[in-house]
C-alpha cells in the first residue's frame, strides 16, 4: 500500500518548484518488503536568480527521515543536471521520469517524458551490463547469500534487455518476468516480499544462479549487438529548448515558504 498523502506532503515541503517526483527503488521494481522505504525521486528548478548570479543554488537535494513509522528518501536533481544525465547512456535518470508510480506531475513532465524517448539509445545497454556487474558483486559478498541483491541483478538485466528489444523503459520485475518466464524468479520475489527472515539462499543455490547470471549478461550483450536503438540521442535541442522555457519563464513559485533543507 503506497501511502500517497504522506509522500505528497513531503513533496509539498519541498523548497523548490518540481517538475515530477516520482516512486523509485523496490516499490517500482515491484518486490518491496513490509519494510521497504519509499524512493522518492524528481526534479527540481532553480528560480532564475540561484542561476544567473554568483552564488548558485544545489544541484541536488537529498533528505531522508522517518514520517509516522515510515522511512522515505528524497532526491531531486537540479533541471539542469537532470537533463545532462538523459543525454548519457544513464538507465536511472530514464526509469525516473518514465516511472509510473507518479507522486507529483506537471505539464513540463509529460514533455519531459516524451523527449526522454527521444534520448534512449543501445548504448544504454552497458548501464545495464555495469550495473549488474556491481550488484553481482555486492551478492557474491554476503554471507550468507541473500534475495535482494540478487534479485537487483535479475532486474537489472532483464530491464536492459527488455529495453534493447523494445526500446520500452521497464523496471518492474514481475512485469519484466511475465516475458522472461523465469520460474524461480517467482519464488524468490515472494521470498524477499515475505521479510527478511525468507531472503537467506543456501551455498547450493548460488552455482545456479551464477549460471544464470552469465547467460542472462551473454543475451544483453547479444541484445545491445543486434538492437536497432539509436546510435545517440536525439533529444538534445529539445531539452535545451525546455530548459530555457523554464527558466525565462522562472517557472512557479516555491512549493512551500519554509524549506526542510
Amino acid at each position: 500500500m503506497i501511502p500517497m498523502p504522506l509522500l505528497k506532503k513531503q513533496i509539498e515541503q519541498h523548497h523548490y518548484a518540481l517538475i515530477f517526483a516520482t516512486i523509485s527503488g523496490a516499490h517500482l521494481y515491484g518486490f518491496p518488503s513490509p519494510d521497504s522505504d519509499f524512493d522518492l525521486r524528481g526534479v527540481h528548478v532553480l528560480p532564475l536568480k540561484e542561476v544567473v548570479g554568483l552564488k548558485a543554488g544545489p544541484e541536488t537535494i537529498e533528505k531522508s527521515g522517518v514520517h509516522d513509522g515510515i522511512e522515505i528518501d528524497l532526491v531531486t536533481h537540479e533541471a539542469k543536471k537532470f537533463f545532462g544525465l538523459l543525454l548519457k547512456k544513464n538507465g536511472y535518470v530514464l526509469e525516473q521520469v518514465l516511472s509510473p508510480l507518479v507522486v507529483h506531475t506537471t505539464p513540463e513532465h509529460d514533455e519531459l517524458k516524451e523527449i526522454a524517448n527521444r534520448c534512449i539509445t543501445r548504448h544504454h545497454a552497458y548501464h545495464y551490463l555495469g550495473f549488474a556487474e556491481t550488484q553481482w558483486k555486492l551478492f557474491e559478498k554476503n554471507n550468507p547469500p541473500r534475495v535482494k541483491p540478487l534479485l537487483y541483478v535479475y532486474r537489472v538485466l532483464l530491464t536492459g534487455i527488455h529495453l534493447m528489444e523494445t526500446g520500452v523503459v521497464e523496471a518492474n520485475l514481475v512485469r519484466l518476468n511475465e516475458t522472461a518466464k523465469l520460474l524461480h524468479l517467482n519464488d524468490l520475489i515472494q521470498r524477499k516480499i515475505g521479510g527478511a527472515e525468507k531472503e537467506r539462499l543456501t551455498e547450493t543455490d548460488l552455482g545456479f544462479h551464477r549460471g544464470e547470471y552469465e547467460r542472462l549478461r551473454n543475451k544483453l550483450q547479444e541484445a545491445h549487438e543486434a538492437s536497432d536503438l539509436a546510435e545517440a540521442p536525439s533529444g538534445s535541442a529539445a531539452l535545451h529548448e525546455l530548459l530555457v522555457k523554464l527558466r525565462l519563464s522562472d517557472f512557479r513559485e516555491p512549493a512551500a515558504t519554509s524549506p526542510l533543507y
